[in-house]
């Protein structure tokens, strides 16, 4: 009884600081975002320069996330985790001590590296030791962990901008100080895999893509679908929406920048514990609805109104969490204990695709259109997207009810919110 004790004690902790770490390395990968039209003032490059910052994030992440989510299944969670701290102290700073684009395209690929490395390994630890009984199970939890440190990371640096000293400096001296902190939490509570009793079959590890299971195919893929277009919508936002203020009057407060992306995520946070409440499926469906909105009201506005723009990055951050927190809810209750880290990597993989996609679409466009017309284009390929996605969430949820199932994990924490 007393080492069932001591091992529940381990994993909480364990837990704590992997959530810690998640916000962290988050907040740091989008600490730049409200910056951006400064570094662009400083060092004169374009709109399609500061778009490609952006996007560098996605496109880098992903062969970390390809390569460390299999890898953390077979020597374990702490040796990647402490992998990823290290590469987001390198990207802090090169943004610290940047005097050229060239910097800041290191410092993202730093940043984009750790996440990367994190993701399937935070993920995998999260849900391994958060039961789906738990008041915040796994999948839950870890969603909540990267919403929170995406609409921390443009706040503290919008504001730490605009109130205190060297606004290009401050916010990533902050960031190496949690670094700091978070690398010793690691290495005091995250323990080894034999510490919380987990066996592991000691295999040499090499470059793999992950294997996603047949039966579980045609959910993978409408959930990576929906979680593409929540974290797409999102990094217009973040990627896009600084530049469009800074046409408005309201431009020129990084506070005020920082504050409009923030609540997309604040938003993001409350909309994903109340869908708790519902089912996997029906969170995605509530949620694509409310991105289309969102980029329905984008489009006919350009951002040109500060009600209007404030109005569309709610229901940005609405959507985001109903979609995004039952996407990785889907796929979690289907996925075999044993592939937890390479298969949620690979739909990390979707997301973060998403979140750079869109920077990448409208620097393109910009070359032949103002930047407000692109975003506008971009918004309506986004809303039929979102249909799409959304006719097949019904067609895989009917044909789920009908499988040869248990019942999946939001369904089960749906029973225990009901009892309750």
């Amino acid at each position: 009884m007393a080492d069932q004790r001591a091992i529940k004690t381990v994993s909480e902790r364990a837990v704590r600081t992997t959530v810690l770490l998640v916000v962290v390395l988050t907040a740091g990968a989008y600490l730049p975002s409200p910056l951006y039209p400064d570094y662009q003032r400083l060092f004169g490059y374009d709109d399609l320069v500061m778009t490609l910052l952006f996007a560098t994030f996605a496109l880098v992440s992903g062969p970390a996330l390809l390569l460390c989510g299999p890898a953390a299944d077979l020597v374990g969670d702490r040796p990647v985790l402490r992998l990823s701290v290290l590469l987001a102290a390198a990207g802090s700073c090169c943004f610290l001590l940047a005097d050229s684009p060239f910097w800041l395209f290191t410092g993202r690929i730093g940043h984009a590296l750790a996440l990367g490395a994190a993701t399937g390994a935070a993920q995998a630890l999260i849900a391994r030791h958060r039961g789906p009984t738990a008041r915040v199970a796994g999948p839950l939890l870890a969603g909540l962990a990267f919403a929170a440190g995406t609409a921390l990371g443009p706040v503290a640096s919008g504001v730490l901008a605009e109130y205190v000293p060297g606004m290009l400096t401050t916010p990533y001296v902050l960031h190496l100080a949690l670094l700091a902190w978070v690398w010793h939490r690691l290495r005091r509570t995250v323990p080894a895999p034999m510490a919380t009793g987990e066996e592991r079959v000691p295999r040499r590890w090499r470059p793999t893509r992950p294997h996603i299971p047949p039966a579980l195919r045609a959910l993978f893929l409408v959930a990576g679908l929906t979680g593409f277009l929540a974290w797409a919508v999102v990094g217009i936002y973040l990627a896009l929406l600084p530049a469009l203020l800074e046409q408005t009057p309201h431009g020129d407060h990084p506070a005020l920048t920082g504050g409009v992306l923030g609540s997309v995520l604040l938003w993001s946070l409350l909309a994903q514990l109340a869908a708790a409440r519902r089912t996997a499926y029906a969170a995605q469906r509530y949620g694509l609805a409310a991105l289309a909105g969102s980029l329905v009201l984008l489009a006919a506005t350009g951002a040109a109104s500060l009600p209007a723009t404030l109005g569309s990055a709610v229901l940005a951050g609405i959507g985001h969490g109903l979609a995004y927190s039952g996407a990785a809810r889907a796929v979690d209750a289907r996925t075999p204990a044993g592939q937890r880290a390479g298969i949620g990597a690979a739909l990390y993989l979707l997301f973060y695709w998403g979140s750079g996609a869109p920077a990448v679409a409208v620097g393109l466009l910009t070359t032949r259109m103002p930047l407000t017309t692109a975003v506008a284009w971009l918004s309506w390929g986004g809303v039929a997207l979102t249909a799409l996605a959304l006719t097949a969430t019904f067609r895989v949820g009917a044909g789920s009810h009908t499988a040869a199932h248990p019942p999946a994990a939001s369904d089960i924490d749906h029973q225990i919110l009901q009892r309750r």
